[in-house]
């Protein structure tokens, strides 16, 4: 990974803050430090575990000479506050106990291309002409553009007169949530009508948001605990001192579309582990294994100078490009993964044409990206009784070049066995069906 990352003043450090390695140490010389770190998914205690990744953050930080620690937290006005609110108040409180200064930015929704709460909003507006929807969209929020969340992050660095002190930020403007899709919807240009109905319970809605958006469930139960609560900046002359201009909610999304039809999104909520609750350790499965599991291996042979295309088609696979063959029969898959509490197909990607080892795809996560070795290799985080690869891998043929396609399933005990023969019928036509749409007129 850090050749991506080859620049004489920057350096990576990979650190699991869950569980710091003893040998771990920040380097001496710096002067500010941000932690960004937030979680409202994934399994067990989130708040605890949020807890103890900001008190192992600030151990590492205290041996170093940094003189400051900048926080960015969420807006904590109102009396009654969510889980979600509670945990950012608590590391707040946390990091300032200790030696080094800190400086706290409070915000609501941040708006911009990645973020959860803009493209959740996203997918409600572009896919539901009319929305029947919780009460809570009559909530008021004070939303930032995430220009300006940048433009605060980086103004107070060093100021002296940030130490020790914590800050709301967020556009002039207060809009319900339901004025928010409606004014995202004028951006898009899209007509679209939401009415709120009182009746829906905090499980339907989370459901609501579950089936609908590309949300997990543990987040969608999250956000509609948070969701009831208002988040207004309590005023400050912060923005004024440090000569920022704060962007409308309107003109933040469409300076965020900007950047989506670009291809610029370099991450989003939905590549994180912590969204559904994988362990990070994913390498560790970097070659599909051989013994004790069924396999599904398909080939074609490829018309010399034609393996770079075939290549560029494979790095493309999934999103909004599909699979190349029977994409009714995968959203139909999406579909029974999200009713048995998984993250369906509506990840997408990030990026139309790269691909990265960790990024999300549909519901799967690459764990090899290697378009010089022209190798790729996924895994599946959808809900099986065991464990499955999708791995493609063009190698020379004495003709020019063959394409390997290779579907592996490591069952866990006799339901996965039952499921592997459950949907091999499918797979016969469905495995063809792709690697033939990946090799079109490229066949020899």
């Amino acid at each position: 990974m850090a050749s991506d990352y080859n620049h004489e003043r920057l350096h990576l450090l990979e650190v699991d803050f869950l569980e710091v390695a003893p040998e771990m140490a920040f380097p001496q010389d710096l002067d500010a430090a941000f932690y960004l770190v937030h979680s409202m998914a994934g399994k067990g205690d989130f708040a605890a575990k949020e807890l103890l990744s900001a008190q192992n953050f600030r151990e590492l930080l205290e041996p170093t000479r940094c003189k400051q620690l900048i926080y960015l937290s969420g807006i904590v006005n109102e009396n009654e506050l969510s889980d979600h609110l509670q945990s950012r108040f608590a590391v707040e409180k946390m990091l300032k106990n200790g030696p080094i200064p800190v400086t706290t930015l409070r915000a609501g929704i941040i708006v911009g291309s990645g973020s959860a709460s803009f493209e959740i909003i996203r997918d409600l507006v572009e896919k539901l002409p009319v929305m029947v929807a919780p009460k809570w969209l009559d909530t008021l929020c004070q939303p930032i553009a995430i220009r300006n969340v940048i433009q605060f992050l980086t103004g107070v660095m060093l100021r002296e007169d940030t130490y020790h002190k914590d800050f709301d930020i967020g556009a002039p403007e207060i809009l319900s949530y339901k004025q928010m899709l409606l004014q995202f919807a004028e951006v898009r240009q899209l007509k679209r009508f939401v009415f709120t109905v009182p009746v829906m319970t905090p499980r339907l809605s989370s459901y609501w948001l579950y089936f609908i958006t590309s949300t997990s469930y543990s987040l969608a139960v999250h956000l509609v605990d948070s969701m009831k609560v208002h988040v207004i900046c309590r005023p400050n002359e912060l923005a004024k001192t440090l000569g920022i201009e704060l962007i409308p909610y309107k003109e933040a999304v469409s300076m965020a579309f900007q950047r989506i039809e670009q291809n610029m999104v370099l991450s989003s909520w939905k590549d994180a582990f912590s969204s559904i609750g994988t362990e990070p350790r994913l390498m560790d499965y970097a070659e599909a294994p051989r013994y004790g599991c069924f396999s599904d291996e398909k080939r074609e042979l490829l018309k010399p100078g034609h393996e770079e295309e075939v290549l560029d088609r494979v790095w493309r696979i999934g999103g909004e490009t599909g699979w190349y063959y029977g994409n009714w029969l995968w959203r139909m898959r999406g579909f029974l993964d999200k009713l048995a509490g998984g993250i369906g197909l509506r990840r997408g990607r990030t990026h139309a044409s790269q691909l990265s080892p960790g990024d999300a795809l549909d519901f799967w996560r690459v764990l090899v990206a290697d378009k010089p070795g022209k190798r790729l290799l996924l895994f599946a985080e959808m809900k099986l009784p065991g464990e499955a690869w999708l791995e493609f891998k063009l190698t020379p043929s004495p003709a020019g070049w063959t394409l390997w396609q290779t579907a592996t399933f490591r069952p866990r005990g006799v339901w996965g066995r039952m499921y592997w023969w459950a949907v091999s019928p499918f797979h016969l036509f469905v495995f063809k069906g792709m690697i033939r749409g990946i090799c079109k007129n490229a066949r020899i």
